[in-house]
């Protein structure tokens, strides 16, 4: 599989989130869970010398590196890996958390005059850099545990009802039995004044114009499906289990995004007796190829001027 990553397409001026005054040869390869977008990527640094950086969500977490496909120990070693396993599962990392943690990146590797690979399969983290990150002020804990208790005390349906009073577009927009998002919409127009649908309108993008190119790995639905469904068998076999045993036994939040990763509910279910091994196998391996098709979707209608790899 290889991928000719057009022009770049970024069009509004950098942000200054980071100096990128001499910005590195910048890749972004996106694509879908199991598309083989890391075996691309570790194909390209080998060819150029690059740097890969972690642009998903979930690989962030040291909590998750079967049950994400974290790259391997001998993948590590053989090429420079920035930003995988950085965080523990108790930490809830957002898309802007990310971008203050990748642009210093960014800046160093442009400094030596290396290439930068950014790879995975977090839509708004690739938006971020191409299209823009709404600067949202932070909001003081007192601010968000009072939502929160709002929230709990309400229910979703009375609380996104009054959430529509205060931005319309997040209370139709987010997904029913989003309670972070929900909260986090609350939170920011209780905090600021101001919608955040409306902050998240106001942006700019974090990579200048002509400083990167961006790809899709995009294989058929068929086979990628098939590749959903022989990770999930292969992670059950290197330990899975043993993984989402380990979090069940911190007693974490089940609002945190490490909590919520494809894999976790399902093989909770089993451990806790709930289901059998081979349903929980099964269940894991629709919610992957639902997690697949999501991504597919969102990458289609973001990216679709991207050039396509199969």
């Amino acid at each position: 599989m290889r991928c000719v990553c057009g022009p770049s397409i970024a069009e509004s001026p950098l942000s200054a989130s980071a100096d990128l005054s001499r910005p590195p040869q910048i890749e972004l390869i996106a694509g879908p869970t199991a598309s083989g977008k890391s075996a691309l990527a570790m194909a390209r640094a080998r060819e150029t010398g690059a740097v890969i950086i972690n642009a998903d969500s979930q690989q962030l977490y040291a909590d998750l590196r079967v049950l994400t496909a974290r790259p391997s120990v001998e993948d590590e070693a053989a090429v420079e890996h920035r930003l995988y396993g950085v965080a523990d599962a108790a930490e809830a990392w957002s898309v802007g958390r990310w971008a203050r943690a990748v642009m210093p990146i960014l800046a160093e590797l442009g400094e030596a005059g290396r290439q930068a690979l950014l790879v995975g399969g977090t839509g708004l983290y690739f938006t971020a850099l191409t299209k823009g990150l709404a600067d949202i002020p932070d909001v003081p804990v007192e601010v968000r545990d009072t939502v929160e208790q709002t929230f709990d005390a309400e229910g979703e349906a009375a609380f996104r009802s009054r959430l529509s009073t205060r931005d319309p577009q997040a209370a139709q927009r987010i997904e029913t039995g989003d309670r972070q998002r929900l909260i986090r919409a609350m939170s920011v127009a209780e905090h600021t004044g101001r919608a955040l649908s409306d902050w998240s309108a106001d942006t700019t993008p974090l990579l200048a114009p002509g400083s990167w190119t961006g790809c899709v790995v995009e294989p058929d639905r068929a086979v990628l499906y098939a590749r959903c469904d022989r990770r999930v068998e292969s992670m059950i076999a290197n330990g899975a289990l043993d993984e989402v045993q380990a979090l069940i036994r911190r007693k974490l939040d089940p609002a945190l995004p490490a909590m919520k990763a494809v894999g976790v509910r399902e093989l909770s279910a089993h451990l806790g007796g709930s289901i059998s091994r081979d349903d929980a196998i099964a269940v894991t391996q629709q919610a992957t190829r639902n997690y697949a098709k999501r991504q597919l979707t969102w990458f289609r209608n973001q990216t679709a001027d991207w050039p396509r790899a199969a």
